[in-house]
């Protein structure tokens, strides 16, 4: 699996790396992306099988908010089967295990996680990548990476887990901080199964009656704004854990999206100063990403294939980022001027900055300039 392989004429720096659900996990938490959700009762498979979503390289078959509670057999069932016929497609070599994207069931609850688990082969399993477990709070989350450890046991091979903070009691100021501590405590138990730390703004933004508009992002509704805050505040801080951006609602797949006259903009300008660059959709999604780069998030969840290339694009590396991160962890310390001659940096202040720059620069690639954005999602 490689990231932007819908675009294959796109020039890189350093082009990304391959990676699949066996890749050393200091690398691998950083490869999701744009990690897609799909309702587990729709058969994925051909689509899978076929690469028809060559820039997909994550995805959820979900079956909690998008499962409705009476299809839930159904989507099991669906799940097992396209389990079945992924892993007997890679055994007989007619699709490439770099064809397959990284594939996470997220569950409904513990006793669902449980029942579902006992029936999966190891043929089913090793085509999984992990688990996302919802509504993660410090009542279900040993639970939750207990029974995971049983399974790794059982397959003999790594399985992660992926908590979704998204509880009212994360929500509420006067549980927040002690929640946090709760499941921060386990997290960092279990850390060697944890490949992301994921966020819920929608059941967030729900716990106060509000839904953002078009024309806002997350980072506008304050009580949602000042959750993520905490939660970047107590697991991103020394990149102990990857924490990747929320979803964004909207979507429109516009036929008049004239890509070829976008390249000479300045994409993060126009975007920031609201100036229309696609539509109000696309637009919405970009300033989102733009800004949870700025704030520490790296990918995102989406739920509409028309997201994933605009969400792994921007997670590229710039040229400028990619020698200043390589000047930084190549020094030993004390101030430098950067090589383009614009910004200072301090070795220590930015190291762990620098870090998570080349890690994502071994992931999306490095680009020639934040121009060259438009280029890698226009094509």
């Amino acid at each position: 699996m490689k990231h932007h392989r819908y675009n294959p004429d796109f020039k890189f720096v350093e082009e990304p790396v391959s990676f699949d659900r066996n890749t050393d996990p200091e690398l691998l938490r950083y490869c999701l992306g744009a990690t897609m959700y799909m309702p587990g009762y729709q058969d994925f498979t051909g689509k899978i099988l076929s690469e028809a979503m060559p820039g997909l390289t994550s995805m959820v078959l979900c079956f909690e908010d998008a499962c409705p509670e009476s299809r839930l057999p159904e989507a099991e069932a669906n799940t097992l089967t396209l389990l079945d016929v992924v892993g007997d497609a890679l055994e007989n070599g007619s699709v490439s295990p770099d064809a397959i994207p990284l594939i996470f069931c997220r569950v409904r609850s513990l006793r669902q996680f449980m029942d579902f688990a006992e029936r999966l082969t190891p043929k089913q399993a090793r085509v999984l990548c992990g688990f996302n477990f919802p509504k993660f709070n410090t009542r279900n989350g040993e639970g939750y990476f207990n029974y995971l450890k049983e399974l790794n046991e059982r397959f003999d091979f790594t399985l992660y887990g992926m908590p979704i903070i998204e509880d009212p009691r994360v929500a509420h100021k006067e549980t927040r901080l002690a929640e946090l501590m709760g499941i921060r405590d386990i997290l960092d138990a279990n850390k060697s199964l944890v490949l992301q730390v994921r966020v819920g703004a929608t059941d967030f933004s729900s716990c106060f009656g509000l839904r953002r508009g078009v024309d806002y992002s997350i980072y506008d509704i304050m009580t949602v704004r000042e959750i993520l805050s905490d939660i970047l505040n107590m697991f991103a801080r020394d990149n102990d854990y990857v924490v990747s951006g929320p979803v964004w609602e909207y979507f429109r797949a516009s036929k008049e999206m004239m890509f070829e006259d976008l390249p000479e903009i300045d994409l993060q300008d126009r975007l920031l100063r609201r100036h229309r660059i696609v539509n109000e959709e696309v637009d919405g999604l970009l300033r989102e990403v733009i800004l949870d780069k700025a704030n520490g998030f790296v990918g995102r969840t989406v739920i509409h294939p028309t997201h994933v290339k605009y969400v792994n694009a921007l997670q590229a590396v710039t040229l400028e980022e990619y020698e200043d991160a390589s000047q930084i962890l190549a020094a030993e310390g004390g101030v430098l001027k950067s090589a383009t001659s614009n910004k200072m940096n301090e070795i220590g202040p930015h190291t762990r900055w620098a870090e998570k720059v080349i890690a994502r620069s071994k992931a999306y690639g490095v680009i020639e300039s934040e121009r060259s954005y438009v280029e890698l999602f226009g094509r």
